[in-house]
């Protein structure tokens, strides 16, 4: 499981889930690789995806 936070360089495009702070999986972005990775409505949010 790759981990990442808001404003990194997505690795590969695919679709990422937005986890919360205590490990919820609250929502999915779609990301294509390059991009930045996009805000999150809390600091300690981050995303996942099956790497």
């Amino acid at each position: 499981m790759l981990k990442l936070s808001s404003g990194e360089i997505a690795p590969k495009t695919g679709v990422y889930n937005v986890v919360s702070s205590n490990g919820r999986q609250i929502g999915t972005v779609h990301v294509k690789k390059g991009d930045r990775m996009p805000p999150t409505q809390s600091a300690n949010n981050h995303f996942e995806i099956n790497a």
